[in-house]
């Protein structure tokens, strides 16, 4: 536990100690955090602190009043990466009041408590019950920096990203789009930092569908690995909105883009050190690199279509994952382009039997909503908010961001399908 004292901003021996203090920290990534304060005391180095260029890329609001000013805010709103809580409250009353704030809190989001009470068994308790720090007010500009830097930025500590990466059973099933949309609304609806890298680096669509036309992107990483660090990937980043940012592939031929296995790895070790949320938008290949980056993601789509050549590759690719990832749940499935006039289509819950996974989603056939985005560079949400699908979509961003779950469908029987697969192969 800290007990921290309180520096001015003015100067003197306090401010160059602070000065040098905070020389000695390094940029905080992509993150939100919101503050509750009771006292100018407190909330004054944290409005500081947020105007100080290490803290330039994370999204901070202060706001007076401590846990139950929280707890109110959070019945209606998403918790962001960060919450930083002062309380002038005794431990007993504390305990309880953050008790009450974990109803309403995310589990991933990470909580910093600035108190009044300089008690090493109130420090304890908080640590076993998940709270990040406790930190003992009066406090100073360099400590709230060094405090976010330690939960954030220590090399030691587990990358603040989640991966979802997303892939096609089939080639034109609309896993990029999928992909894309679902990273604009995660970023739209719980206003969380999120980075997209589109990997088809020779056929990407990811620029064009967020109308972007960056000058540098994701080739430049993955031809110069001994560049890539935070600073170097920011460069790269095309900012798409407030709180979404873009790997662009360069979507050319002009050179070929053969990789070893573990080619984007580095590229994705930073960008989860980088940002809460890195959506990896993967062609339909099947190389050294897809399969290393697939095994080592912490959440897979598969996007598919209500077709028998889909389910067989489907099948493959979770039957694969499977004896690659034993110790991780299965992948989601989302199967789009229901319902295509004349077309003849598996039924989704046939389609899901054999792989032994209830949908995430099941979205139906629209050019007109999906054609007009597309040619307008716009994400479905920004062409008609109310539609059904992006409500559809909005849903799937809860189910991938942990918020909720998928529910389970009554399934008919399979019928002949899983036969008709293996008939296919002999």
């Amino acid at each position: 536990m800290t007990n921290l004292a309180y520096d001015s901003p003015a100067d003197g021996e306090n401010g160059e100690r602070e000065i040098a203090a905070m020389q000695a920290l390094r940029p905080v990534p992509r993150i939100s955090i919101q503050a509750f304060c009771e006292t100018d005391g407190v909330a004054q180095p944290i409005e500081r602190a947020g105007e100080d260029r290490r803290m330039s890329k994370a999204h901070l609001k202060v706001h007076m009043g401590g846990v139950a000013t929280a707890i109110e805010f959070y019945q209606s709103a998403p918790t962001p990466n960060l919450i930083i809580l002062e309380s002038r409250s005794e431990p007993t009353q504390l305990l309880e009041s953050l008790g009450q704030l974990a109803e309403y809190c995310d589990p991933s989001t990470k909580v910093v408590v600035i108190g009044h009470y300089n008690d090493v068994g109130l420090y304890r308790e908080l640590i076993r019950s998940g709270i990040s720090e406790y930190v003992v007010a009066p406090i100073s500009m360099a400590d709230v920096v060094s405090v976010i830097s330690t939960i954030f930025v220590d090399p030691d500590a587990e990358p603040i990203g989640r991966s979802i990466a997303f892939i096609g059973a089939k080639g034109g099933v609309g896993s990029s789009t999928i992909a894309h949309n679902l990273a604009w609304s995660m970023s739209n609806l719980f206003k969380s930092e999120v980075v997209v890298a589109d990997l088809d680096l020779a056929f990407g669509t990811a620029n064009i569908n967020f109308d972007q036309d960056p000058a540098q992107g994701i080739a430049e990483a993955v031809f110069s690995p001994e560049r890539i660090d935070e600073v170097y990937l920011d460069r790269l980043l095309a900012q798409c909105s407030e709180h979404l940012s873009l790997l662009a592939a360069p979507s050319t031929l002009e050179r070929v883009y053969d990789f070893d296995p573990d080619a984007f790895g580095q590229i994705i070790d930073t960008a989860q050190r980088s940002a809460p949320l890195l959506v990896l938008d993967l062609p339909h290949v099947w190389t050294g690199w897809t399969k290393a980056t697939l095994t080592k993601a912490d959440e897979i789509v598969i996007t598919a279509t209500p077709e028998l050549a889909n389910l067989r590759n489907a099948k493959n690719m979770v039957d694969m994952l499977k004896r690659l990832r034993p110790n991780d749940a299965p992948p989601k499935l989302v199967i789009n382009q229901m319902g295509i006039p004349k077309r003849p289509e598996i039924s989704p819950s046939d389609f899901a039997e054999p792989l032994g996974i209830t949908p995430m989603a099941t979205i139906p056939f629209d050019p007109l909503l999906f054609g007009n985005a597309a040619n307008n560079g716009r994400m479905l949400g920004e062409m008609d908010a109310g539609h059904a699908i992006v409500q559809t979509v909005n849903e799937m961003a809860h189910v991938l961001t942990g918020r909720s779950e998928i529910k389970a469908k009554k399934k008919p029987g399979l019928g002949d399908l899983l036969g008709r697969l293996k008939m296919k192969k002999n």
